[in-house]
């Protein structure tokens, strides 16, 4: 805030001179870390992740992993448990090929407990960290991940007083793995400890970067604020959701970039289209009518809609063009015309719509397996992806487009839309408050299942999650066709996703609301999180 007063109050510090601040900051560091020894590397390395300010040195990064995971230095035995599972944790994020043996040398933890509970607190911190990148199948993992939880949870109410404290608080309630670097950046500031030259440039460089992205998300805001009013669909549409600012929070908080701009502001348009869609599908039209409509998307045709009603035109319309602008800007830039492959994305999603509309107006419970397949569509998640695919413009290859043009192929798409519909159906199919025809997995799960309980169906769902997540940490950290920056994204997803669902009593999104405060002290806030029912 005080970054923007100066430079729109003041015409003796232009904006460049800030920029030019920020990049003698930047070289200021990498000249620091040139004489860092490879251990406090790996610190600086994961102080950077935390504080969002990787993508300046992603050259840098590459180079020193790949030197480390050559070196193999994380099989050296007398390498203490910090060392070991930060070491893990940053190599396998970047993909390489890393297993748990690495953890053999402290497979008796337990019996060590006592002793770690003085002499390696941030040790067990790390630990934790490490465990949330498990695969499939590495049960000792998550075994050591429950343990070092367990003993950091005993530790923590008799040691508030110990500067470790508030490092095992945030990791308890925040593991970076899980967690969204936009809105856990500046927490980790705030605890983030060190004396040597590049621990302080690098604290002077985030706080910098902290007014750099502050402004450049308000600058997004007024574009998507704008975009949305000259749209004018709530006017001709008084049933769908008035939320522009909370559908920006997405690819605001999962395209980090700083550079990507165009991109997170291309995006929240088909996301908006999303929440319009599912509105029409979900309170306001008739099955007749959204039986027309869907046909109408597959044919794709602005000529063949006189069956639709006045209110579908519209909507159809809005789509129809949006989708083809975004088609036109992916070719313009990286050429390659992506509208069969988005096409393609929004009939697909009509028809998982349509079929929810079915099943539920007619009284129909599907068994939790076939609603599940289908819900993985319907979540929205799909046609977000793959129109981000072909906005972003990396690694397109036919290959890649395969795998986005087929939903039913497991994959990063699959894994992240089953999470985000598990949540949704965990919490929010109560809390939303939503006035339209919709079911949920755990219905469909205990009516499938005679004399389960909701308990019972509940801890199947987070089991379920938590399967998931483990099949796309191995697909975003194996050798897969996407870019770093989709695989980042889809995972980012993923991470907003409890966020995004964690409605109060009163409909609305407390933790939400509590990180864009944190953001944009305040701004904005009013309009852009009421739930559904207050906006109507």
């Amino acid at each position: 805030m005080a970054f923007l007063q100066a430079h729109t109050a003041s015409p003796n510090r232009p904006i460049v001179d800030f920029h030019v601040h920020h990049a003698q900051k930047l070289k200021e560091l990498k000249d620091a870390l040139a004489n860092v020894g490879e251990d406090e590397l790996l610190i600086a390395v994961d102080a950077m992740q935390h504080l969002g300010l990787d993508h300046h040195f992603r050259e840098e990064i590459e180079a020193f992993l790949q030197k480390q995971y050559h070196a193999r230095a994380y099989d050296d035995c007398n390498h203490q448990l910090l060392e070991v599972s930060l070491r893990f944790r940053l190599l396998r994020q970047q993909g390489y090929h890393v297993t748990t043996d690495v953890f053999n040398k402290f497979k008796n933890i337990e019996d060590l407990t006592s002793g770690l509970l003085d002499k390696d607190i941030e040790g067990l911190v790390g630990l934790y960290e490490a465990s949330h990148l498990s695969f499939q199948g590495e049960d000792a993992l998550d075994e050591a991940g429950k343990l070092s939880h367990q003993i950091l949870t005993a530790w923590l109410p008799n040691n508030l007083d110990d500067h470790r404290a508030p490092l095992v608080s945030h990791s308890l309630k925040h593991p970076y793995h899980k967690s969204l670097t936009r809105f856990m950046a500046k927490n980790f500031l705030d605890y983030f400890q060190g004396t040597e030259k590049w621990a302080r440039v690098l604290q002077e460089l985030a706080k910098l970067e902290f007014n750099l992205v502050e402004s450049i998300i308000r600058n997004e805001i007024l574009q998507i604020s704008k975009w949305w009013k000259e749209l004018g669909l709530t006017k001709e549409l008084n049933f769908v959701r008035d939320q522009p600012i909370k559908w920006y929070t997405w690819p605001m908080a999962c395209l980090t970039d700083p550079s990507l701009s165009e991109e997170r502001v291309e995006l929240t348009k088909s996301i908006s289209l999303v929440y319009i869609i599912d509105d029409i599908f979900d309170v306001h039209g008739t099955l007749d009518e959204l039986v027309l409509f869907t046909a109408a998307v597959e044919r794709w045709d602005l000529d063949e809609t006189d069956e639709l009603p006045d209110y579908m035109k519209i909507s159809f319309k809005a789509l129809y063009d949006i989708t083809n602008e975004t088609s036109d800007r992916a070719y313009k830039r990286h050429g390659w015309n992506p509208i069969e492959s988005l096409k393609k994305s929004w009939a697909i999603l009509c028809k998982a719509f349509l079929l929810e509309a079915q099943w539920f107006r007619c009284g129909h419970l599907p068994n939790a397996e076939d609603y599940l397949k289908n819900g993985v569509i319907s979540t929205g998640v799909p046609a977000v992806l793959t129109h981000a695919f072909f906005i972003l413009g990396q690694g397109i290859t036919q290959q890649a487009i395969d795998i986005v043009d087929n939903i039913n192929t497991p994959g990063i798409i699959s894994s992240t839309a089953t999470i985000l519909r598990l949540w949704d159906d965990f919490g929010s199919a109560k809390d939303e408050n939503q006035n339209g025809y919709d079911g949920s997995y755990i219905q469909c799960y205990v009516n499938e299942h005679e004399g389960c309980s909701d308990e019972d169906a509940r801890a199947c769902v987070i089991h379920k999650i938590s399967d998931e997540w483990k099949r796309l940490n191995q697909e975003c950290f194996s050798s897969n066709p996407f870019s770093e920056s989709f695989t980042k994204l889809a995972l980012n997803v993923a991470r907003m996703v409890p966020m995004m669902y964690d409605y109060n009593t009163q409909h609305r999104l407390p933790s939400l609301e509590e990180n864009m405060k944190s953001l944009l002290f305040d701004s904005f806030l009013a309009q852009g999180f009421q739930s559904p029912g207050q906006t109507k």
